[in-house]
């Protein structure tokens, strides 16, 4: 049972490690679901003993590029092979918000030999199972999603459709929520392989940095411990359901 962190600075990433995450998803402005992080912080995490699969979103709101952003996307599919990061993570939709395969298959095309993670953009698909059919042909390694729910514990039974229509050709990673509360019920779900979690804990903010929009007013930062208990309680029902 593989867990994977997102984290969208150096400081969580070494966090992400030293806790045991298996893989990481490396971004810029988690509050606004990820975005593609900077050249420096690839440079960096490249050095890092995990696999890394950088974000490629060139800006928040919806999944709908111009050409000139599909240009900018591509840039950005670069940097991550030339810094030797191990995949991206990236997705896109229509207007109908189905995933635009057309897009999509240009895009992995680009990615060439990078390994690829379709994003949370399928949880706005209006079918789920034929997105998922759709992630397949397209030749993703997985899928992230929290089964079209705004959190993965409330889109449980989509997931387990989605896994079981994947039928092991590729990986349906449950994420969105998922802490050392509700993983156990969602990997119960079925026989998911990996999980998706921030792992992050609030801490003391600087209101003169607040007041001057420095800094986001309940900001969180990926915890060490939060990602060490989290993966204790993924060995313990791997072992479990070994011994079974």
């Amino acid at each position: 049972m593989k867990l994977e962190v997102c984290v969208d600075s150096i400081a969580g990433l070494n966090a992400a490690v030293v806790g045991g995450a298996d893989r990481i998803e490396l971004c810029s402005c988690l509050a606004m679901g990820g975005l593609t992080p900077s050249v420096g912080l690839m440079e960096l995490a490249a050095k890092a003993p995990i696999p890394v699969y950088a974000m490629i979103r060139p800006r928040g709101g919806n999944f709908i590029f111009s050409p000139q952003e599909v240009d900018q996307m591509k840039r950005e599919i670069d940097a991550v092979r030339n810094t030797n990061l191990a995949g991206v993570v990236l997705g896109a939709n229509q207007h109908s918000n189905a995933l635009d395969a057309k897009l999509l298959e240009n895009l992995i095309d680009h990615s060439d030999e990078l390994g690829l993670t379709l994003h949370r953009v399928i949880d706005l698909a209006p079918d789920l199972v034929e997105a998922t059919e759709t992630a397949v042909d397209l030749g993703y390694e997985r899928i992230l999603s929290s089964g079209g729910a705004h959190k993965a514990f409330d889109g449980i039974e989509n997931l387990a459709a989605m896994h079981h229509t994947a039928a092991g050709r590729l990986s349906v990673m449950p994420g969105s929520g998922i802490n050392a509360q509700t993983a156990p019920d969602i990997l119960q779900a079925a026989d998911f392989t990996e999980i998706h979690a921030g792992c992050g804990s609030t801490y003391p903010q600087d209101q003169t940095l607040l007041d001057f929009g420095f800094e986001a007013a309940g900001e969180k930062k990926t915890d060490e411990n939060q990602v060490r208990l989290l993966k204790t309680i993924l060995l313990d029902l791997s072992q479990t359901t070994l011994d079974h």
